[in-house]
């Protein structure tokens, strides 16, 4: 199967703040609730974070044990340049390939707010994954009153599992 991600991975509508207009490119935006709801109820869907290692590493990460599922880390943009994963189409294509999602599993894109894991979904949606979605909020969320994050909204504000390695 081939992915055809070129011209998203330059676009600046794709990889810059903005709206879209009626098409965003991808299925759509899911709260986190929502998306842990989803991930339990369907086997077949997969959460893939698309933060950095560094992110990983010291953040922390959802934790899928319970429903028996883990989280696939494929980064969108690669720490420190923040330059766009050139193989991301192919890690996210390998991934999936060995856990037999079919092009037609859900699966939810999250990163630390929501805009990197809007763009996954966006290039996972051209590259013909028909249900790619976008945890909005994102791990972290946004920042709060004290400028912190994670307090507000996203998975670790809303108490969902998750751990810290």
């Amino acid at each position: 199967m081939s992915f055809l991600f070129g011209s998203f991975l330059g676009g600046g509508a794709i990889l810059g703040a903005g709206s879209f207009n009626e098409d965003p490119g991808y299925s759509g935006d899911v709260g986190v609730r929502e998306t842990w709801k989803a991930l339990a109820a369907d086997s077949s869907s997969v959460l893939i974070d698309v933060r950095t290692v560094a992110e990983w590493n010291f953040v922390g990460l959802p934790d899928l044990e319970s429903i028996g599922k883990r989280v696939l880390l494929i980064e969108w943009q690669r720490f420190p340049d923040m330059a766009v994963n050139p193989a991301f189409a192919e890690e996210l294509k390998d991934a999936l390939a060995d856990l037999g999602a079919g092009m037609d599993a859900s699966l939810y894109f999250i990163c630390r707010s929501g805009a990197r894991s809007r763009s996954a979904a966006v290039a996972a949606t051209a590259g013909g994954f028909a249900r790619a979605f976008n945890v909005a909020g994102g791990f972290e969320g946004a920042l709060g009153p004290d400028r912190h994050r994670g307090c507000v909204d996203g998975w670790k504000a809303s108490g969902l599992p998750w751990i810290q390695s």
